[in-house]
């Protein structure tokens, strides 16, 4: 069998990879040259440059597996991979703690000065009283997303003295007293009580600009920023704001909006580090990268189980009767979790029918990729996806029962928080095993899914839907299914709508004002 590998990789990767493959070293491959050899090839090993889209993969006559050499998946089209058959496999924990070193690297680096006192010496000035620096002992740390290498963070500022503070929703409180950390329910918070804060969180439509200028402005004076995350999580504009206005007192960035890039605003600041995105640049993490995918590959060529497998639905060993399901299950895990928001202490997956004749483990893991494939950093699989629920100190249960509840299968999903429990409910119908959307917390729905859907519980009574439906209309937002359920007249009403683009934070705050809604959410389902 043949490897195509496009970009650098560990000599330890490459030797591994030859001990079994015949192995073709291809780099900077345009996206015609590349379209054009790729079907020679039953595997492709990658990094973050080439682009592995639809053409590519369609191309690929033979290929079986690519291998991403790292964490993201950005530049690859899990969903096209799946649907030709081929698995996506990558090395989720290589750069782990190499990233967790290098923020702490920037913290160090930005508390005393470091890179501007060396550019001073070096260029002939002896400036000590210019470049005073502050200590990390005592002060306050605080950690947006509490994942693994926000968790490995944490525990080495720990161990210089550092007060810890969090925000991350998905951790259970009972999981953060164990870490010594103290959880905080918003972003604004924590910057308001600490003297340091650094981002671990994954790029979403959630987490973009989730550090901006209303954090910046009731941010504690003095305050640090490091980010090795993700470009965007911290609003550029606003930083650099902030640091001209001396409201923010430094800044160490290894990420940026757009990458590569060799001149930006915050370069020309004297009270600001930078690096170019370094955080896996690490001789150990490029040999543990190289070696893991190696490892991953020839387990998905030889037909075995691939531990780091993306795309489970090419998985092996999963009954027909089941695999169907994989996606409803995906779904439901998502709707659940971001339902429930912060707190979730245990999900419960339930499931009825024919289906609980079967395993239905897959389907649990399945449920566990939706639910943490929005919150965490890298790619959820079979294998990690109980490690970060019990990393997040979430429980989690099973449950099957072959009555069918109306429903011929059904499955289930709980969220439990501490104050209230999150179930929603989804079958396959038709020919086509269409999935639909059938239970929302106790309330019965018929709904197709959509990406984004509004919820809103609020008192049953005349002239809510008009009131939605116009604001709706005013913002531009199309309703492309609508449903409402009550349990009694004039008692508590659920309103679901499947709307075709998200609905802004204000209006839908403004829609819950006028109909004086209990609560309010947008969901977006990413699966």
């Amino acid at each position: 069998m043949r490897v195509l590998v496009t970009e650098r990789l560990s000599a330890a990767g490459l030797e591994r990879l030859r001990e079994h493959l015949e192995v073709d070293v291809e780099m900077d491959q345009t996206p015609d040259e590349l379209a054009a050899i790729i079907g020679g090839y039953d595997a492709i090993v990658i990094r973050s440059a080439t682009i592995v889209d639809a053409p590519i993969i369609e191309a690929g006559s033979n290929l079986k597996v690519i291998g991403r050499a790292g964490i993201g998946l950005d530049n690859v089209d899990v969903e096209a991979a799946t649907r030709n058959g081929v698995l996506v496999v990558n090395a989720p924990q290589s750069n782990i703690l190499s990233a967790a070193e290098h923020t702490m690297a920037l913290l160090l680096a930005q508390a005393r000065n470091i890179p501007q006192a060396h550019s001073s010496l070096v260029g002939g000035e002896w400036a000590r009283e210019r470049y005073q620096g502050v200590e990390l002992h005592g002060k306050t740390l605080g950690v947006v997303g509490l994942g693994r290498v926000g968790t490995l963070v944490a525990q080495r500022a720990s161990a210089f003295g550092m007060r810890i503070l969090a925000y991350d929703p998905y951790v259970s409180a009972s999981r953060a007293a164990q870490m010594g950390v103290e959880l905080l329910d918003n972003v604004a918070d924590i910057c308001s009580r600490a003297d340091f804060l650094t981002v671990h969180l994954p790029k979403t439509a959630e987490t973009v600009g989730i550090v901006g200028r209303d954090e910046f402005a009731g941010a504690r004076p003095g305050l640090r920023v490091v980010n090795t995350a993700r470009g965007g999580i911290i609003d550029e504009d606003a930083l650099i704001e902030a640091l001209k206005d001396g409201r923010v007192a430094g800044a160490a960035v290894d990420v940026f909006t757009t990458e590569p890039v060799t001149e930006h605003p915050l370069f020309g600041l004297d009270n600001v580090v930078v690096t170019p995105h370094l955080g896996a640049s690490t001789a150990e993490a490029q040999d543990k990268a190289g070696v893991a995918i190696a490892e991953q590959v020839l387990l998905a060529l030889r037909g075995e189980f691939v531990p780091y497998a993306v795309n489970v639905e090419v998985g092996a060993d999963i009954p027909e009767a089941v695999r169907s399901y994989l996606h409803l299950a995906e779904r439901l895990g998502g709707m659940a979790v971001a339902l429930a928001g912060r707190g979730i202490e245990r999900l419960r997956f339930e499931y009825y029918g024919g289906i609980a004749d079967y395993d239905t483990r897959a389907l649990t893991l399945s449920g566990l990729k939706g639910a943490f494939s929005a919150v965490v950093h890298e790619p959820v699989t079979f294998v990690n996806a109980p490690l970060l629920a019990k990393e997040r100190g979430i429980s989690v249960e099973e449950a099957r029962s072959s009555e069918s509840q109306d429903f011929v299968n059904l499955i289930e999903v709980h969220a439990e928080c501490r104050d209230e429990t999150v179930s929603v409910a989804g079958v396959l119908v038709g020919k086509r095993d269409n999935e639909k959307l059938v239970r929302v917390y106790s309330y019965e729905l018929d709904m197709q899914f959509s990406p984004y859907f509004a919820l809103l519980r609020y008192e049953d009574r005349p002239g809510i839907v008009g009131i939605v439906g116009s604001l709706m209309g005013e913002a531009g937002v199309n309703i492309a299914n609508m449903q409402v359920a009550r349990q009694s007249e004039g008692g508590e009403a659920l309103m679901c709508l499947a709307v075709d683009s998200p609905v802004p934070e204000d209006v839908l705050s403004n829609i819950a004002d006028k109909v004086q809604a209990r609560d309010a959410r947008l969901i977006e389902l990413r699966t």
